[in-house]
């Protein structure tokens, strides 16, 4: 073969597989994978069905006979369906992606281009901008903060503010592209999350090895929001979302980490109870903390801490810097 020939080949070869986990998302995943199909640079498709029952799978293997069907027989959760993708694939990057999305044109080619450009690179998140309204954006990179607080960066704000690409805190799992072989050093998504801040969880632990999340602003994904739970706020998505916080910061924080921050995350979850209090779901945010003590003191919630070494003190050191920097960004 010629050396001419030989990068051709290399040039033309698929590099992403997209990942779509989804449950009962029938009225979405039609728009999303027809998103995706369009164009010349087709990537490969991974749909993992988590026991739908509302004709998602029949809809796949009828009209999709090139995208690939992993079915469960019961929702075993987010976690474990991107897991059972990521597994699957065989490209060098997997672009998760949430049913509810449509995805404009050369999106996977941006994602592609922000992960070979950056150096020490895990994860990079699309630009998230609302589909009813589409001047907004949805999620612009996700970060954390010594509140205790996850937080999708420029949500609700204008579009127009958020064009410049740079470090996230972590990737947004409902559109990113990850580095396949990282998951082996890293380690996957954590399935006790089962849904909600397993990315923030996961990017927590990218950022104590030294590595990084970028956002690509170029590379773009509507997302309809809230296509399973229902709403922004509602008893389930408080109930998980307050056990796994707890649970992530037991994980990923030293002691002494904890203990520095523990005035600022005090006061978060204060903040946080009263505002869900207000909202009618003061017992159920409470009772999702006391699940992410249990949690993170059960045998299996040992078993998965995140064990300090010294020599990743650095690292450690750029995190805490995030959390503090996180409220200022938060507050703005």
């Amino acid at each position: 073969m010629t050396i001419e020939r030989a990068k051709k080949v290399a040039d033309e070869r698929t590099l992403t597989t997209v990942v779509i986990p989804n449950y009962n998302g029938i009225e979405y995943l039609k728009n999303c994978l027809d998103s995706l199909l369009k164009g010349t640079n087709v990537p490969e498709i991974i749909v993992v069905d988590n026991g739908s029952l509302d004709g998602s799978r029949e809809l796949v293997t009828a009209e999709y006979p090139k995208v690939r069907l992993i079915t469960f027989a019961e929702n075993r959760g987010f976690d474990a369906a991107v897991n059972a993708g990521i597994k699957a694939a065989d490209t060098e990057y997997v672009f998760l992606l949430n049913n509810d999305t449509v995805v404009a044109e050369n999106c996977v080619e941006e994602l592609e281009k922000a992960m070979e450009n950056a150096d020490r690179c895990f994860s990079v998140g699309a630009k998230m901008i609302n589909m009813k309204f589409p001047g907004k954006i949805d999620d612009a990179g996700d970060f954390y903060c010594a509140l205790g607080w996850a937080f999708a960066r420029g949500k609700d704000k204008d579009v127009s503010g958020y064009q410049k690409p740079g470090r996230i805190f972590a990737a947004c799992a409902g559109a990113a592209v990850y580095r396949r072989e990282l998951f082996e050093t890293v380690g996957y998504f954590d399935e006790e999350h089962f849904a909600y801040l397993e990315d923030i969880d996961i990017g927590y632990r990218a950022n104590i090895l030294g590595y990084r999340s970028e956002y690509a602003p170029k590379a773009v994904v509507y997302h309809a929001g809230s296509g399973f739970s229902g709403s922004r706020h509602n008893p389930f998505k408080v109930d998980l979302t307050a056990r796994n916080s707890i649970y992530l910061i037991y994980k990923n924080m030293p002691v002494l980490q904890m203990i520095l921050n523990l005035p600022f995350l005090l006061l978060g979850y204060l903040i946080k109870f009263l505002f869900f209090l207000k909202k009618g779901m003061g017992k159920v945010y409470l009772k999702g903390i006391a699940k992410g003590f249990r949690l993170s003191f059960s045998e299996r919630g040992r078993k998965n801490k995140v064990k300090f070494k010294a020599k990743n003190l650095p690292h450690y050191l750029y995190i805490q810097w995030e959390l503090w920097a996180g409220m200022v960004r938060r507050i703005i």
